[in-house]
């Protein structure tokens, strides 16, 4: 079985790629960023990246690359469309026109469900999506592309909303991966505290590697034209993982709330329900969060 994954040199999807090798399959990367092993490929490229399908011929496609930053989104909003959109259509013609019955992943994002208030301790795929923000709107109409192609072609896709994950590896700008940084600069003598925002908000996080387990199932047995949530099911919030994280560290850390960091959280909680992913595939999340936080903290002591 050959598989393809488009963003491969990110974050996800390294740990993607670890994942389709592990059961078995010949993966061919594809990024923007040149890498040994990995095909450089800009998705806006509609020629290239159909002949780039037509020699690879995957069975499986999992689409992980777009503009994933949801406050740049708003500083590009049109580049934002044009990536998460356009270069996805890109990639379903290239399907399509291949003639193969390639089994396509898109990765979407729970952002589409936008500000649900109480209504986000269990969000089901069922609670209707109110995207707000550029990012959250392009991931949508990237959603409903996939559709057109479901319904119009019977080609097998399936979408996500993927809840926060989480794990080594992870860049910062992400809630994990700015306390675990910031705290193994503060053991290192090179910051004397950490600066935080709002820590009341509760949110569901998922440990990379069972995220990318779930994308691999949702390929292999997913139904096509169906939208999967893919989260834990269970929520920290920031104050719960910022005291664990400090309980870790090697030395006392002072906190220090920065009023330019503190945002009003429309939504207190966003807790996952993925009954539908379990059903389906057999999903369920197997990473302890705890183990999550200990191998980010020792990911970036080794970084710093």
């Amino acid at each position: 079985m050959k598989a393809m994954i488009t963003g491969s040199g990110g974050f996800v999807g390294r740990y993607m790629r670890r994942e389709l090798e592990s059961a078995g399959y010949e993966v061919t990367g594809i990024d923007i960023v040149e890498a040994p092993g990995t095909r450089c490929l800009d998705l806006m490229d509609k020629e290239m990246i159909c002949r780039v399908v037509a020699e690879e011929q995957p069975d499986v496609v999992i689409h992980l690359a777009g503009q994933a930053n949801v406050a740049a989104s708003w500083k590009i909003p049109g580049e934002t469309v044009a990536i998460n959109v356009i270069g996805a259509v890109n990639l379903l013609e290239a399907v399509r026109v291949s003639g193969l019955s390639t089994h396509v992943v898109l990765v979407g994002s729970s952002d589409e469900y936008g500000n649900l208030g109480q209504l986000g301790s269990r969000v089901s795929e069922d609670l209707e999506t109110r995207p707000q923000t550029p990012y959250a709107v392009s991931k949508k109409a990237q959603e409903e592309m996939a559709r057109v192609y479901v319904n119009s072609y019977g080609m097998h896709i399936c979408m996500t909303r993927s809840f926060n994950h989480c794990g080594p590896g992870q860049k910062q700008g992400f809630l994990v991966s700015d306390f675990s940084s910031g705290i193994a600069r503060i053991e290192r003598g090179e910051q004397d505290r950490l600066l935080v925002g709002n820590l009341s908000a509760r949110r569901d996080f998922t440990h990379v590697a069972d995220i990318v387990r779930a994308y691999r199932l949702i390929a292999e047995q997913g139904r096509p034209g169906e939208v999967y949530n893919v989260g834990s099911g269970s929520t920290w919030s920031a104050q719960e993982i910022l005291d664990e994280l400090t309980s870790m560290a090697r030395c006392p850390v002072t906190v220090e709330q920065d009023p330019s960091r503190m945002r009003p959280s429309d939504t207190p909680v966003i807790c996952c329900d993925h009954e539908r992913l379990t059903k389906d595939t057999g999903w369920e999340p197997v990473i302890p969060m705890k183990q999550a936080l200990q191998e980010t903290l020792d990911y970036w002591r080794e970084q710093i």
